[in-house]
């Protein structure tokens, strides 16, 4: 199962599909202002914070889901929108 996760607030959404379906939802999140929904920052100082969202995928196949990927993709803030560089590698399965 995939997750999108704000690493800065601990929230997860999902599942998704796939990573790319988790993506495609970032993408989508990226044309929205920061300080709406989704975007808007749960905690009260959310005029100078922001999102840090990673994509998470477990392998479901065993009692416990193990993590198999972790990549940082997406930041969104007052600042702006801020696509990581690189993120597709950290995505790749084994990547942590």
């Amino acid at each position: 199962m995939v997750y999108i996760e704000d690493d800065i607030h601990c929230e997860q959404e999902g599942p998704f599909g796939t990573f790319a379906d988790a993506l495609a939802e970032l993408r989508r999140r990226a044309v929205i202002a920061w300080d709406l929904p989704p975007n808007q920052a749960p905690c009260t100082s959310w005029r100078s914070c922001g999102r840090e969202y990673h994509i998470l995928e477990y392998d479901e196949r065993s009692e416990i889901p193990r993590l198999l990927r972790k990549a940082h993709v997406l930041d969104v803030s007052a600042k702006g929108v801020v696509w990581i560089e690189g993120f597709e590698q950290e995505g790749a399965v084994g990547a942590t």
